[in-house]
């Protein structure tokens, strides 16, 4: 097996057992959970559900993965408080972020999970390695943490998904970890 076969295994492993852990997680709360505001400023679950969940879709689109799943009618089926993402809004604004079809979510964020694991295994080496954005990069890339990944080179397709999925998926299940902590229920990793 060439090392390049055995980095990419490696690569959908790790996108699979980051989703598994959101599935798991999704599978062991209730909508109260999701929902629970503990105080205003603080964002509940619902935010951080729905909000990676478009941001892989959105993410996995601009890479190559196939069409953007999300749309305002599908919001509107999740009964979404807040019809957006909340990546350009602040803490105030996405306080009040809900999901009012819990099951609706579940098949929306496993549709995304699907595309985007289906396609990390159609990907060769050139397809990883493909400059994707060029410096100078563009105002909403500069201060992103995959801008300082791809520094002066430029970010790869490898680079996208690993600080635009995989880590970004990460760093969302600890705040979801810890927020479970609010509504009475442990973390999903020791």
């Amino acid at each position: 097996m060439e090392i390049y076969d055995v980095f990419l295994s490696n690569l959908i492993d790790r996108m699979a057992a980051m989703h598994s852990l959101w599935i798991d997680a999704v599978d062991t709360m209730n909508i109260d959970q999701v929902n629970y505001i503990h105080k205003q400023n603080v964002l509940p679950i619902a935010f951080s559900l729905f909000h990676f969940t478009q941001i892989e879709d959105y993410s996995a689109t601009m890479l190559g993965a196939g069409a953007f799943l999300y749309n305002d009618i599908l919001g509107n089926e999740i009964g979404l408080n807040i019809l957006d993402s909340g990546k350009e809004k602040t803490v105030e604004e996405m306080t009040n972020q809900s999901i009012g079809d819990y099951e609706r979510f579940k098949q929306y964020m496993n549709d995304v999970f699907r595309k985007t694991e289906n396609w990390l295994q159609t990907l060769s080496f050139e397809d990883l390695t493909e400059t994707i954005i060029d410096v100078p990069y563009p105002d909403t890339i500069a201060s992103t943490y995959s801008a300082r990944v791809g520094k002066q080179k430029g970010i790869n397709r490898l680079t996208g998904i690993e600080c635009w999925i995989y880590q970004h998926g990460l760093r969302h299940m600890g705040e979801i970890e810890h927020a479970r902590s609010l509504v009475g229920l442990r973390g999903m990793t020791s």
